[in-house]
């Protein structure tokens, strides 16, 4: 075996919230248990973990931010400018239960690459998406917010007046940061993924694009209480990663991921 890819996770902040010990089973200790048998069984093998931007908390809420007509926004002179780099700190802040179960597996994943010298990374992910993605009313928000104006029905903002801004990266193109990783591996490494600045929208920003190419009137709700912890910015300074795999390219920007989605996601 040359390479395990541990995407398996309990993914609903909500549920996670009801059922502590189901996420904390599986994200956490589901996590565990693949690392020890990748060290009693395969400890050659390139092991990739998939984390999560919820490791910071809600401490990118922290970040002095502008309010622009459509989005939130920090100034180019800022540290963070061009993307939350993984020196953030994931301590005093809120990570939603979700998000602390993915911390455990996180820094997991680091000690058994570092403790045992096993060839083990974790990617701490933006938000991820594709035409196959089977989203929902609270994750996946660009392919659910494609499938709501095209099918026409009602679609939820909760908080900061739709400007709150996340990074996409397409799946094709974490795939391209997987296998760069799996042709010239290290051991207990760590990056934030993203779409950076290279891609990344507000939701008012989304809204309009996805209402032009699909011809259709967004149905908006807008709850003004926004989501528990929820980042209001989140871009991923990617440079870390870039500087380890030089030759790894985005292929897909904003503009081609909304693309995608709006051709290929059914209503």
């Amino acid at each position: 075996m040359e390479l395990i890819v541990h995407c398996a996770a309990q993914p609903s902040h909500d549920w996670a919230a009801r059922e502590p010990f189901t996420d904390f089973g599986v994200n956490a200790f589901g996590t565990l248990v693949m690392l020890e048998n990748l060290r009693n069984y395969a400890p050659e093998t390139n092991f990739i973990f998939t984390s999560t931007n919820k490791v910071y908390g809600d401490t990118p809420n922290l970040l002095p931010f502008e309010e622009m007509e459509t989005r939130f926004e920090i100034k180019k002179d800022h540290p963070y400018f061009n993307g939350i780099d993984e020196t953030m700190s994931i301590d005093q802040s809120k990570h939603s239960v979700f998000g602390a179960s993915k911390v455990a597996a996180d820094i997991m994943c680091q000690e058994y690459g570092r403790y045992f010298n096993l060839k083990t990374v974790v990617f701490r992910g933006g938000c991820l998406t594709g035409s196959s993605h089977s989203a929902a009313q609270l994750h996946g928000f660009l392919a659910f917010l494609v499938k709501c104006i095209k099918s026409e029905k009602p679609y939820k903002i909760f908080g900061y007046k739709g400007k709150q801004v996340r990074d996409n990266i397409h799946a094709s193109d974490l795939i391209n940061a997987f296998d760069s990783f799996h042709q010239n591996p290290r051991k207990g490494e760590v990056y934030n993924i993203g779409g950076s600045r290279y891609s990344n929208i507000s939701m008012l920003e989304a809204i309009f694009k996805i209402e032009e190419m699909v011809g259709k009137k967004a149905n908006i709700e807008y709850v003004d209480q926004n989501r528990s912890g929820d980042h209001i910015w989140y871009i991923s300074d990617v440079s870390k990663f870039k500087n380890h795999y030089p030759n790894w390219e985005y292929q897909h920007n904003m503009s081609s991921i909304l693309q995608d989605l709006c051709k290929n996601i059914r209503i």
